[in-house]
């Protein structure tokens, strides 16, 4: 999928040059470059191209040893930003290597993140062999450079492409295992007050280009055109916006296959086992239970917002319980989980497979039951099964 990024984070002590590298890497002055140490207060991030990878974002942080009156926060925004990302790049100078950086390397290392070393500035202080083979003994590269003038940053590119594991940018298909050339495959697209003005949502889109790529032919409607499209058409697989399950569901004759966008999106990103064996937690809820709902972008809430108005008020009816809901919102840190019944996940389509995965198995360690907003209306519908057993 192009929309599939690698996600790098730049770390490093302050005034280690970590903002020359990511202006190197881009060939852009993207990070503000200063000799004044902590000039980097927040996260930035820059999208790019690297060969042998496609796009990824560099995200330039915040000094480890900022020790400003801010200092802690802006140190935590920057630790922050590790279970969200696919690879590091640790950066230092002058030959040294310190608690700051050891504890950096331990955090990389306990959150499964590949890393390299880039020794910068070596044409002010050239490293030492010593200094080299103490940073070899991590089993990592370690690349000599000089953002400033340049030299050395197509070998940092190199090595980023070397540890970068290929399951952060290959491609997969989302139905293509579903699917055989020239099948149709009808896509039930609801244009309503939720839909974008002028185009549609990024998993139309997906699923649109998977279609394609597999030699099948897509045909898109809107639920009221369902009954009209199935005298014309037999197709091979339906897929509806989750909202539609329980109009397209009574219109489709049960031998058609029924899935939504948001069960095929959970599919590709992960944990699907664990969403199927979570959702009928559903039936299983009392009194009082809280339940975290988890969106992975920021958008303005409408007053039919899917996640913090739709999805808790069917629960609640379907359910006939008191319950209280609570709303986490793009990749924000996650709260205290003990007090959670359960978790209900979005889609997912505008952050990485590692992104989501990082937070949902963070939930399954808790062993909270976890479902996806796709499963919950499905389940809500009573068409839990017949909507994931074309992957079951």
């Amino acid at each position: 999928m192009k929309t599939k990024r690698v996600f790098i984070g730049i770390f490093g002590r302050k005034n280690q040059g970590k903002s020359s590298l990511i202006n190197a890497l881009t060939r852009q002055d993207i990070a503000i470059v200063s000799p004044m140490a902590g000039t980097t207060t927040d996260p930035v991030k820059k999208s790019m191209e690297i060969f042998g990878i496609g796009p990824v974002v560099l995200i330039d942080t915040a000094g480890i040893d900022d020790d400003s009156t801010l200092g802690q926060q802006r140190v935590s925004k920057t630790m922050d930003t590790i279970p969200t990302i696919d690879a590091g790049i640790v950066v230092l100078t002058h030959n040294e290597f310190t608690g700051y950086e050891k504890e950096l390397c331990s955090r990389l290392t306990a959150h499964h993140i590949p890393f390299l070393f880039v020794y910068n500035k070596h044409d002010l202080c050239p490293v030492t062999d010593t200094f080299r083979a103490q940073l070899s003994s991590y089993g990592v590269p370690v690349v000599t450079a000089s953002a400033l003038h340049g030299s050395g940053i197509q070998e940092v590119i190199d090595a980023i492409v070397s540890i970068t594991p290929p399951s952060a940018y290959k491609a997969h298909t989302l139905i293509g295992d579903k699917i055989h050339e020239g099948d149709t495959v009808l896509l039930v697209m609801p244009q309503d007050e939720e839909a974008p003005e002028g185009r549609l949502i990024l998993p139309q889109v997906q699923m649109i280009r998977d279609i394609l790529d597999n030699h099948a032919m897509a045909v898109c409607i809107q639920p009221e055109e369902l009954s009209a499209c199935l005298q014309k058409h037999t197709p091979r697989l339906v897929i509806t916006d989750s909202q539609a399950f329980k109009e397209v569901n009574a219109m489709l004759p049960r031998e058609i296959p029924l899935t939504g966008f948001s069960i095929i999106m959970a599919r590709a990103k992960g944990h699907f086992e664990q969403y199927i064996q979570g959702t009928p937690h559903i039936s299983r809820l009392k009194d009082g239970d809280r339940i975290l709902m988890l969106e992975s972008c920021t958008h303005p809430s409408r007053c039919n917002d899917i996640g913090r108005v739709k999805i808790p008020g069917l629960i609640r009816k379907f359910t006939g319980k008191q319950l209280e809901f609570d709303i986490v919102s793009a990749l924000s840190p996650l709260p205290e989980l003990t007090p959670y019944a359960m978790a209900i996940q979005c889609g997912a389509c505008m952050v990485s497979d590692k992104q989501v995965n990082e937070r949902i198995q963070h939930i399954i360690n808790r062993h909270i039951p976890v479902s996806n907003y796709g499963m919950t209306l499905a389940y809500l519908n009573h068409i839990f099964d017949r909507a994931v057993e074309i992957f079951v």
